[in-house]
């Protein structure tokens, strides 16, 4: 299972490499990807971090993109339907996808202590939840896994 998130990385090349895939998807399936869509994808990579969707709507108010909840969420619809963000449940918030244009199935590993969030690619068809689902006949078409638990760089300043 690989895990992006908790490791240092170029950060501007990680924005630049989200906003390349986004674009070139959408230029190759005939898709829009409005100024909103656009900017609400940046802050996404920008903060590397899950927001909400108020958060999100803040700075595109501050902005001058949208005032009202309705240009937040179907920006984030977009975004989640088209593979380029994801929902975390737990926090009700929205992180940008670590692998956009890539077919996966995320596990988020969130940490308490911070809230930062790391984006692991699983693989359920191997899991023991696969093994369960193909034994009855059931075919798993989505999964979503959040772990809850402390991250490295919490671990490192936190006391044994």
């Amino acid at each position: 299972m690989d895990t992006i998130g908790f490791d240092r990385h170029d950060h501007a090349a990680c924005i630049a490499e989200g906003l390349s895939a986004a674009e070139a998807r959408c230029r190759e399936a005939g898709l829009q990807l409005t100024p909103v869509r656009r900017r609400v994808l940046e802050i996404l990579l920008e903060r590397h971090r899950a927001l909400g969707a108020y958060e999100i709507l803040d700075i595109l108010r501050e902005e001058g993109l949208g005032s009202q909840p309705p240009v937040a969420y179907r920006a984030l619809d977009f975004l989640q339907t088209q593979g380029f963000a994801h929902r975390i449940e737990k926090l009700n918030a929205f992180i940008a996808c670590a692998s956009p244009g890539e077919a996966h199935d995320p596990a988020f590993l969130i940490c308490r202590a911070c809230s930062a969030v790391a984006e692991a690619q699983q693989e359920p068809s191997n899991s023991v939840l696969g093994r369960k689902a193909r034994g009855a006949g059931f075919l798993i078409e989505n999964t979503v896994l959040e772990a809850e638990g402390i991250c490295p760089n919490c671990r490192a300043g936190a006391r044994p």
